[in-house]
Parts: structure tokens; sequence; C-alpha cells
């Protein structure tokens, strides 16, 4: 790699990592003069932190137990790049979640001095995360080309990457939503109670949920999918460009990470002002610093245009995804005020139209999504495929930041509430977490377009190391490939959510229990047992998550060995298919109804206690596993099997 671009790259992941440092910094000096404030923020703190270490106990084993295998089977220079993946991806989430456990209560405490002050708090811990992300995605990359000096071995680590995220976003899931349904159900809809109510068992398990889910979770999956399209295209590019193939993603990452660095400068908001629109004016100025410094970028390396056309539409195919699924997921817009219509009905209507939104919201994304492919192809063959996805995770450092600023918000009123802080400070806090809810919904929506165009960009560096030229579809075998690949994601899915049904089960029965048994609650006089929930959804969420990560790594390999490299090729296309849409089905159906309880909630169709409120409270509670569980988990399904067949390809020629 040519020097000058090797410390460009390397420098901007330092950047990166100096930029999170210094906003840490910045949130540790702030002072909470709240002791309630402080004691449940720590309350908080202790169990994320609780669940992810034990988490971690559990992956390390199966990091070694793979990384152990890999070095049998492919090299240990696969190995070690699995195991630094593994590492990297596991930092980043812990970096994560202490930073976000850390501003929630300081967000609920600033914004006792206005909503600048409090989006200030919650957006830098939310962008140590993203700038973490990005940071440690690239120089873990740097690292491994600096010891192994070929594409081909680095794959490893994304594999390392992929695997920690699937355990993280499906541990996280069941965690967040068996706390969130034990919750709702037993709180808001049995005992009447409101949101965030101190008096419910299940609410300190609630907030840490939203860490655990949205934070590590999150990170986790936009780590993997970040790092895996660089490795994508610097395989492909080795082949089409040589040299100048490797370093010219990894200087599209480093510029990525200096215009998320410009954007965030730009999300500030007057009292009064819109946090909306403070935090969408930070990502369309780090978009366009992204488009300007592409052009310059690939003119200097590769000597003319051809490849900009591709990281363009990338970039703005990701911008476009995430408020495309804004329009379907906001109180806003039409969608999500017929759905609180419905209610009107009763649950089954709520259900029902929460369904059809649901599916007739994959359209504009999955149109967004071959409009990005198509280009890319047109203008650099699979290189551009690959180059699009580069360009659509360019901004991660920015988008993941503003995605991370949401469960912070939300903690943020968790915690207002609690504490009994003014009401002006929950009207901040509410609007912060209001925005926080549709950062989220769009957030999820660049996680599955980036997912797609990655997992197509594996695919390609996949049909190459296997020489696969083309997919026979007459050929029975590729067939049955095909629909085998098109069922995983509807059996994953299921069992997610059999999971965290199970989980919400045990968490209902504890909350109930407690109510019944513990003198003094509803009065406010009697203390709730808060660890016992805590214990429960992480035990719930350990145990459950096994089986499901299982299958995501074992069945491309079993189809690659008992089928050949072209059934593994038919396998991976339909599980994209399927999985994106089922993806994007899930996740905007689940956002919609939640949004649509809160547009009740706001005082609309007869507001909160009504047989309408009850309604959609069923809906979001159905919702909850669709987005927040299967949904995600669906992008990282998709990416690990395709990252798994070409880490594995030397197996199956």
């Amino acid at each position: 790699m040519d020097s000058q671009a090797f410390w460009i790259v390397v420098g901007s992941g330092v950047l990166a990592l100096v930029y999170a440092f210094f906003a840490y910094s910045k949130i540790k000096a702030f002072e909470v003069k709240n002791e309630r404030v402080n004691e449940l923020s720590e309350i908080i703190h202790g169990g994320a932190m609780a669940f992810l270490s034990r988490e971690y106990r559990w992956l390390f084993p199966f990091a070694i137990l793979v990384g152990a295998l890999l070095g049998f089977k492919i090299g240990m220079g696969t190995a070690v790049s699995f195991l630094v993946g593994a590492l990297f991806s596991a930092i980043a989430g812990y970096i994560g979640m202490t930073v976000a456990t850390r501003s929630n209560g300081r967000t609920s405490y600033a914004a006792t001095h206005g909503m600048n002050e409090a989006l200030g708090v919650a957006f830098r811990g939310g962008s140590v995360m993203g700038m973490s992300v990005v940071g440690l995605g690239v120089l873990g990359i740097m690292l491994c080309y600096v010891l192994f000096k070929d594409p081909n071995i680095i794959t490893g680590f994304g594999f390392g990457a992929s695997s920690i995220a699937l355990f993280a976003r499906v541990g996280g899931g069941i965690y967040t939503k068996a706390a969130d349904v034990g919750a709702d159900l037993v709180g808001k809809v049995e005992a009447g109670i409101p949101e965030d109510d101190p008096r419910n068992p299940a609410v300190i398990a609630d907030n840490v949920g939203d860490n655990v889910g949205d934070i590590a979770g999150m990170g986790a999956d936009l780590f993997e999918s970040y790092v895996n399209s660089i490795i994508a295209a610097m395989a492909i590019g080795l082949t089409v460009f040589g040299g100048r193939g490797i370093y010219y993603p990894l200087l599209l990452a480093g510029l990525g990470i200096v215009s998320a660095i410009i954007g965030t400068m730009f999300v500030r908001v007057k009292e009064g002002g819109n946090a909306q629109v403070a935090l969408r004016i930070g990502t369309f100025v780090t978009g366009g610093v992204m488009i300007a410094g592409s052009f310059f970028v690939t003119k200097a390396v590769l000597g003319d245009l051809t490849l900009f056309w591709a990281v363009l539409s990338g970039v703005a195919v990701g911008v476009l995804i995430g408020y495309v699924t804004e329009i379907y997921t906001s109180g806003d817009y039409n969608s999500v005020k017929q759905i609180a219509k419905s209610s009107e009905t009763g649950p089954a209507t709520v259900i029902l139209s929460g369904i059809a939104v649901g599916m007739k919201s994959t359209v504009i994304p999955v149109i967004l999504i071959c409009v990005a492919s198509l280009v890319g192809y047109k203008f650099g063959g699979l290189f551009g495929i690959a180059c699009a996805a580069v360009g659509m995770l360019s901004i991660t450092g920015m988008t993941l930041s503003v995605d991370a600023y949401g469960p912070i918000a939300d903690n943020a009123g968790g915690i207002a509430e609690m504490s009994h802080l003014p009401h002006e400070v929950r009207e901040i806090t509410d609007k912060l977490d209001a925005v926080g809810n549709t950062t989220a919904a769009m957030g999820k929506g660049l996680a599955i377009g980036s997912a797609a165009l990655t997992a197509l960009a594996l695919f390609a560096a996949y049909a190459h190391a296997v020489n696969l030229d083309a997919i026979d579809l007459k050929d029975p075998q590729v067939m049955v490939g095909l629909f085998i690949g098109g069922m995983l994601p509807f059996l994953f899915s299921a069992l997610t959510i059999q999971a965290v049904g199970r989980a919400a089960q045990s968490m209902i029965d504890e909350v109930r229990r407690q109510f019944r048994e513990i003198p003094g609650i509803m009065e406010g006089t009697g203390r709730p047992e808060y660890e016992r929930c805590v214990d429960i959804s992480t035990g719930a969420a350990l145990k459950e998550m096994v089986i499901p990560g299982l299958l995501a790594v074992i069945t491309p390999i079993l189809v690659g060995l008992i089928l050949g490299p072209e059934a593994l090729g038919g396998l991976l296309g339909g599980s994209i298919v399927t999985g994106v849409m089922m993806a994007i089905f899930m996740s905007n159906s689940g956002g919609a109804w939640d949004n649509a309880k809160k547009y009740i909630e706001e005082g609309n169709f007869g507001g909160k206690g009504t047989s309408n409120h009850a309604a959609a409270v069923v809906g979001d509670t159905v919702g909850d596993p669709f987005k927040d569980t299967s949904g995600p988990s669906l992008n990282i399904l998709i990416k690990l099997m395709s990252v798994v067949a070409l880490v594995l390809a030397p197996l199956f020629m």
C-alpha cells in the first residue's frame, strides 16, 4: 500500500478515537447535583454492564473455538484476523454501553438548563459510539493488513465482527423486548400506571434494555456492515486495480470519518427549536462533505471519475432510505395516523393496519437498493457495487451518533420521571425522546439498506473466490439452495419471536408476583425488586440467543459441503431477497405501531387510559419484537452467512 495513503487512513482512525475521547471527557466533566438522578443512572449502568460482561463470558470460548477451527482448516492468518475482529467489535460495544449509561442521567439533569444543553449531552454520548465504531473498524482492518498483506485473509476480521454482532443483536433484542413487554402489559394495561413509573418492577430492566439493544446491538450491527463492506471492496478491488483498489475504499472510509466530525459541529438547537432539524442538518452536512470529498479522492486515486457515481449512489441512497423510513414510522405522516385511527375498532384492526403499512414500506427502499446496485454495476462492475456499499456506510460515524442518541434520550426521560424532576424537564426529555424514536427508525432503515448492499458485495466476493461466473437456476441443487435461503429468514424470525415470548412470559409472571406480594408498591411506599427483573431478562437473553446464532453459522457450511458452491450461492441469494424484505417489513411495522401508540398518548383519538390507547398498546407490544429483535437481527443473518461463505470458500471448491 502507498505509504501516504496508509498514514492518511491510520490518521483518520486515530482522529475518530481522539474525538470520541474528548467527547467522553466533556460528558464526564458535566456534574449532576441530584442524588436520585445519580442513583438511578448508576443502577442502569450496573445492569447494562452486568449483561455485557456475562454475554462476553459466553462469547469468549465461542470465539476461541471458531478461531482454532479456522486456524486448522483455513490458515492461522484468517484465525488471527477473526479473533481481532471479534475483539474490536466487543471493545466498540463496551465503549458505547459505558458512555451511554454515563450520559443518560446527565442528559436528564442537563434538561434543567434547557433543550440545547440536554441535546448536546445526549448527542455527545451517541457520537462516542459512532466515532468508536468507525475508528476501531478502520484501525482493525489496517492492523490485519499490516500483518498479512492479503485482503482475502482479512475476511476473517469481518467474520469475527459478524459473529459478535449476531449474538449482540439477538441477545440484546431478546433482553430489551422481554423487559419492555413485561413493563407495558402489566404496568400500563393491567395496573394502569404510566410509562417509566418507579412503581413498576420492570422499569429499570426496560431502561437497561434500551442500551443493551439499541446501543450495543445497533453498534455491533453497523460495525459489522462497515468493516465487511470495506473488506469486500478491498478483495474485489485488488483484482481490478491492484494496490489502488485496496486503499481506495479505505480512503473513502477515512474521508467519511472527517465528514462525520464536521457534521457533528452543525448539531445545534436554539431554545424552543427543533432537535430533529438539528440532527438532520448534521446528517446532510456529513453527506455533502462526503460526496464532495469523494469526487477529489476518486480522481486522485483512480485517475477518472467513473467510480465516483457508484459512491454517490451509495451515499444518496443511504440518506434517502432513512427519510423514507420516517414517512412510514413517524407520527407526523399519514401511515401512523391511520393506524392510530384504526384503534377505534380494537386491537385487531390496529395489528392489521400495522402489517399493511410494513408491507407497503418495502417498495421504495427496495427500489432504492436496486438503483444503487445498478448504478454501482454500470460504472464499476462488482467493484462498483462494493463501492456503493462503502459509500452508504462511509457516513456511519454520523448516522450511528444520531441513532445512539435515541436510547440515551429515552433513558433520560425515564430517569426524569423516576426522579420527579420538574414538569418542564420532562417536556424537554419527551421532545428529545420523540425525536429519538424517529432517528431509531431511520437508523434501522439505513442498517437494512447497508446490510443489503454489504451482503451483495460479500456475495460478489464469494462468487469471485469460487470462480462462479453465473448461477444456473435450472440446476436442481441451486434451486434447493435458493429455497433453503429463502426459508431461513422466516425460521430465524420465528425463533427470535418465540424467544421474546418465553422471556416476556417470565417477566410478566415476576412483575405480577411483585405487585401481588410486595406491600405498598402501588402507594409508593414499598420498593420493587428491580434487580430480580434485570436478572430474568439477562438470563433469558443469554439462553435464547444460542440456537438462532448457531443456525446462521452452521447452515451455509452444511449447504456448501453437501451441495457445493453453486447451491451455496443460491442459498445466499435466497436469504438476501427474503431477509431484506422481512427486515424492512418487521422494523417498519414495529416502528409504526410504536408511534401510533405515542400519537394517541399525545391526546389524539381519546388519549391515555381509553380503549383506543389499550388497543394501540397491544399493537405496540406485538411490534416490539418485530422492530427491536427479529427485524434488526435479519440484517446480521444475511451478512454473516455471506461472510461465512467467503471465508470458508476454499473448503467448498
